[in-house]
């Protein structure tokens, strides 16, 4: 049964201390402070493990975290280090928006738009420093352009906070139209394809992506291929539309999984088909037989838009994926990340912008 102490009561060997106790422990009521200076021991504060903080903590709290070998207090509505600080490895996958397919002149089946190209994609390992707060932002596919009109780029991911060099990639550049003059494909993560005729493949960004491939300069014209990750985008040839470069495959889930994967272009015989990760299929405009947009959460890049199927395709979203330590794994999270394990590793794959508190 517990006990109720006055204010100004001498309390002697009832409480719990380590070491010697034969001293007092003095409650002054005026001041409101313990005093424990007669006692050579050491009072023990609750103890426990990252996942075992209370769950409805108060300002002011203290309590030794076993995960991090610190003692922790809760201030200012956050879990902060009093002894020192604890710091911890994560692994991240960051991947862009895809760039939108572009799309044909309405007036000709000879003519073709290059493909998307894809979200840039940068994977490696962060120290997060604990108590700080990392922000994910997940960046969109662009939309497919309209008639005679270059598809619009995707948007940045970004992976960014206390301590660590921000990770943003390079959303995807959208694929040339194929209009007077054939467009190029716009630059990158990983580059657009070149419509039909004299446009040229865009450049993608170094370390995230590849460039988009060219549009065909003969006759029966096609689009280029949009760049992915691990490879540039083809050309495109005579009724053959260039295909979309190739994504590049992670394991951080505890599975391999490919992302961006650029967006094939279209072409009136042939279309090019859609690298792997994520890359849509262009139209073909002589049947017709309607293309793809890029997958949603993979960075992918939009197919090329046709001349008779009236269609656009639109780059999928981008993704971001943490891979952190279950014995650090905090839970404390927003934007709704669908968590996993993998042996020793909690993972976050994040399909829209929030936070980790590491």
């Amino acid at each position: 049964m517990a006990s109720t102490i006055s204010a100004g009561t001498t309390i002697g060997t009832a409480l719990n201390m380590s070491g010697d106790t034969s001293g007092t422990l003095a409650l002054t009521a005026s001041s409101g402070i313990i005093d424990a200076s007669a006692t050579t021991g050491a009072l023990t504060v609750p103890t426990g493990t990252t996942a075992q903080r209370p769950s409805s903590p108060v300002e002011g709290q203290i309590r030794y975290n076993t995960s991090y070998k610190i003692i922790e207090g809760y201030v200012n509505s956050a879990w902060v280090a009093i002894t020192g600080s604890f710091s911890y490895a994560v692994s991240y996958l960051v991947v862009a928006g895809g760039g939108g397919g572009g799309k044909e002149n309405n007036s000709s089946v000879s003519s073709g738009a290059g493909g998307g190209g894809a979200g840039g994609l940068l994977t490696n390992s962060a120290t997060l420093t604990a108590g700080a707060t990392y922000t994910v932002m997940i960046g969109g596919g662009g939309a497919g352009g309209a008639t005679s009109t270059n598809g619009t780029n995707g948007s940045n991911s970004v992976f960014s906070g206390s301590g660590i060099t921000t990770v943003t990639t390079i959303g995807g550049g959208g694929g040339g139209a194929s209009a007077a003059g054939s467009a190029p494909g716009s630059s990158g993560g990983s580059g657009g394809g070149g419509g039909y005729l004299t446009g040229t493949g865009g450049a993608g960004t170094s370390l995230q992506g590849n460039a988009g491939g060219n549009g065909s300069t003969t006759d029966g014209g096609s689009g280029g291929g949009g760049g992915g990750s691990s490879a540039a985008g083809t050309t495109g040839a005579s009724n053959i539309g260039g295909n979309g470069g190739a994504g590049t495959a992670s394991s951080i889930t505890g599975s391999s999984v490919t992302y961006a994967g650029g967006g094939g272009g279209s072409a009136s015989a042939t279309a090019g088909t859609g690298g792997a990760g994520g890359g849509g299929n262009g139209d073909k405009t002589a049947g017709p037989v309607a293309g793809s947009a890029g997958s949603i959460n993979t960075g992918g890049g939009g197919g090329g838009g046709g001349t008779n199927t009236g269609n656009t395709y639109s780059g999928g979203s981008g993704v971001i994926i943490l891979s952190v330590p279950t014995a650090s794994y905090t839970g404390t999270t927003t934007g709704s990340p669908t968590i996993t394990t993998s042996g020793s590793f909690t993972i976050l794959k994040f399909t829209a912008s929030g936070s980790y508190t590491a």
